[in-house]
């Protein structure tokens, strides 16, 4: 049984945050850290106190961490960039919240002297003597100390207090991973209740020590133990109050802590067998299980539980099939063809997810050389008069006004050479399509093609196709590329209102050019004849994807099976100057990397699109190392120079890391790696929570009026696939209180408590 822990991130915006700027604004940007270590950094929003970002992130770290904080940040072009403000939620608070925190918070000061990071090892003892025998405090090293020093460390010492007596260790020059090896004495007074105080500071020769961070230690709990040793998380000063809180903004946020304890596969097996057999029988069940599920199913939470049951069904090799059960029920509700697949039914949201997680790729494919082409040109783009800004153009001293004709006449150029680009692409990607997203397509056109099987309906085949692939994946990826791994950065508003166009016009060629969609806003006419060739173009296209035989089908999948899937691509600067002057673009080379499950390789061109943040490539090492039996628990953080570590002074090259690795905090993207264990949990927990609600439908089916509990025996879970299921729920539940928590792969835990 493991311990896994997320946080569901989404960073709203922030409003009437302080200028930083001579202009009188501010380029605000946010950093979170899990425990002092970056993790996300959000899109810079350019000149406004008032930024919208609206990213949202998953995280899965380990179950022990401490805090996660959100930081402001202005972004400076010359000088470093500026700390408006943070937001700090420890793992407790979070843990006290079941739905999560949702709202406004104010940002507080950042103190510089207030950020203290890192760890120290101790050992403490009482050594029993009259008449109180003695304390002896063993400071040994400490870990990852914040770097106060312009070189980049610090020089720490460290300060033991206790019963009015203050004992110091000796300064470590230039490090933040300093071993000292030193023991201190007190005379340890009969009853006495003073806590022992060990604090780490960093020397300055002329200026004032700067504050590292403290332990406070129970001296009781410590005479009840005797004896302890472990590393201890700093902590800082809680006597300085925070100032600013209020006046430096806000921050808009929605966080939410999940803790699973996953089980053991074989646990989960019942449950994912009998999920499995009802998707196999399909809507000719006996008891249609997916349906059910649905039914119980609130709507704030479908998202969620789709995107569980299609990671489920996609690791068992049943995404298809799961899908096609969902279009079935689906189109037996759906008596307008014009309403289909319009809800946010469980169809809809796991289609949405299928896409994500399986045609990624695709769309970056399709979608990134054009949506490149509009960042670059940064054209003034407008199709609707009321909204038209006439400039002045022409060349120096020649200037005239630019006509609402010319312009309406040149957006539409525009917009036109965009679309076709886009819809020719997008014809051009047939064969790299996933085959597994082709034959989906292909039981969904089937489908709805003998649900709506006369003449009068022969576009809408091809609608229900386009309304997943355009409406509800190709046109959100082009009004928000940040979201979709497009493009690092937000669009600017000029950006914004092309893409957005653009997307609409999409819309309208999804939509094959019904006159609903053409009357919503008639001044989008001036695209009229491209989106009229592009229906027939896209008709096309759906026409050839859904056309894909059985043996096409095995013969694409075992081709990529055969493949290691990449991981992560991108862009790499390698630093390649060997002398001591400053930096400059010559300095480093750059060269487009590529790592998968199997090897990280690197060329000078890059093959494909790619993104170069620093955070996702710590995230995808981790996650093709987490399997890897030699990975060490340490590292050295420095070089070896000379004859000695840089980080820690040591004189063995081959000596154990002075910092622990962190290889257990990663982003969730959607190229991650399945994990059936965890989704099968997830599965188990909302069905847990629903299990009410699931007896309550059982009774009603069963037209047992009786509110007992449900009858069970080798007949009935035979028969009926609900009591199987709610028996099934009976033995996760009791599997999860009988088992002993698993132990967490950290350090050696200690039982001192820790005042703050």
């Amino acid at each position: 049984m493991a311990k896994r822990s997320s946080l569901s991130i989404r960073i709203v915006e922030g409003k009437n945050l302080p200028a930083k700027d001579i202009n009188g604004s501010s380029d605000p940007y946010c950093i979170v850290k899990v425990d002092n270590e970056p993790i996300i950094r959000t899109a810079t929003v350019w000149k406004t106190l008032c930024p919208f970002w609206g990213e949202e992130y998953q995280v899965h770290l380990p179950p022990t961490f401490y805090a996660v904080a959100f930081y402001v940040m202005d972004e400076d072009a010359l000088s470093r960039d500026d700390v408006i403000g943070k937001v700090c939620f420890t793992r407790d608070t979070l843990a006290s919240l079941p739905k999560g925190f949702t709202g406004w918070a104010h940002l507080a000061e950042v103190d510089p002297n207030e950020e203290v990071q890192g760890e120290i090892h101790l050992r403490l003892e009482v050594v029993p003597g009259t008449p109180g025998g003695r304390l002896r405090c063993s400071v040994l090293e400490a870990r990852d100390l914040a770097p106060k020093d312009r070189n980049g460390a610090s020089d720490p010492f460290v300060r033991v207090h206790y019963n009015g007596r203050t004992q110091e260790t000796t300064v470590v020059k230039k490090s933040c991973y300093p071993r000292w090896n030193e023991t201190f004495e007190f005379e340890l007074e009969e009853g006495a209740a003073e806590a022992l105080c060990i604090e780490a500071w960093d020397w300055d020769l002329v200026s004032r020590n700067d504050f590292l961070g403290k332990v406070v230690v129970s001296v009781q709990r410590l005479c009840a133990a005797r004896q302890e040793e472990g590393w201890f998380r700093l902590q800082p000063d809680q006597s300085k109050s925070q100032r600013g809180e209020g006046s430096l903004g806000s921050l808009q946020l929605e966080v939410r802590l999940q803790d699973e304890t996953v089980l053991p596969s074989r646990c989960y097996q019942p449950l994912v067998q009998l999920l499995c057999r009802e998707v196999k029988l399909g809507t000719q069940g006996p008891g249609q299980l997916i349906p059910i599920i649905e039914e119980t199913t609130s709507t704030d939470r479908r998202q969620e539980v789709a995107t569980n049951l299609l990671k489920l069904f996609l690791g068992q090799g049943l995404a298809k099939d799961f899908l096609d059960l969902l279009f079935q029920l689906e189109l037996g509700r759906t008596s307008e063809a014009n309403t289909l697949f319009r809800s946010n039914s469980l169809a809809s949201k796991s289609m949405e997810s299928f896409l994500k997680v399986v045609g990624m790729r695709y769309l970056h494919g399709v979608l990134g050389p054009i949506i490149d082409r509009v960042f670059e040109e940064k054209k003034y783009v407008e199709l609707d008069p009321s909204k038209v800004e006439v400039k002045d153009v022409g060349c120096s001293g020649l200037h005239r006004p630019q006509t609402e004709a010319e312009v309406l006449e040149q957006s539409a150029q525009t917009l036109r050479a965009h679309l076709g680009a886009l819809l020719s692409a997008l014809c051009r990607s047939v064969r790299a399509c996933p085959a597994v997203i082709r034959v989906t397509f292909r039981q969904l056109f089937r489908r709805v093609r003998e649900r709506f099987p006369s003449a009068q309906y022969e576009n809408v085949p091809f609608i229900a196709v386009t309304s997943f692939l355009c409406l509800r994946f190709f046109s959100p990826a082009i009004m928000s590329p940040k979201l979709f791994h497009l493009r690092e950065r937000h669009a600017d508003a000029r950006t914004s209102r092309t893409l957005l166009l653009l997307a609409k016009a999409v819309q309208n060629v999804g939509n094959m050019d019904t006159p609903v969609s053409r009357a919503k806003e008639a001044w989008m006419e001036p695209l009229q004849p491209t989106v009229r060739q592009g229906v027939a173009q896209l008709k096309d296209f759906i026409t050839k994807l859904v056309d894909i035989e059985e043996k096409e089908e095995l013969d694409l999948q075992r081709t990529l099976s055969l493949q290691a899937p990449p991981v992560k691509e991108g862009t790499l600067f390698i630093h390649r100057t060997k002398g001591k002057g400053p930096l400059t673009s010559s300095s480093f080379k750059k060269l487009h990397f590529s790592l998968t499950t199997e090897a990280l390789s690197f060329a000078k061109t890059p093959s494909s699109k790619c993104m170069n943040e620093l955070n996702q490539w710590l995230s995808a090492l981790r996650k093709v190392s987490v399997n890897n039996p030699g990975l060490l628990g340490a590292y050295h953080p420095g070089v070896f120079r000379g004859d000695k570590w840089s980080c820690c002074h040591q004189k063995d090259k081959t000596g154990r890391g002075c910092d622990k690795t962190r290889a257990r905090v990663t982003l969730q993207e959607w190229n991650d790696p399945l994990d059936q264990d965890l989704e099968a949990q997830l599965i188990c927990r909302h069905l847990l929570g629903v299990e009410d609600l699931l007896r309550e439908k059982h009774r009603e089916l069963s037209g047992d009026t009786e509110t007992g509990t449900v009858p069970m025996g080798p007949g009935a879970a035979t028969a009926d696939p609900l009591a199987q299921l709610l028996q099934v729920l009976q033995d996760l539940r009791g599997a999860h209180s009988s088992s002993p928590p698993g132990p967490c792969p950290s350090e050696p835990s200690h039982l001192l408590e820790l005042q703050t």
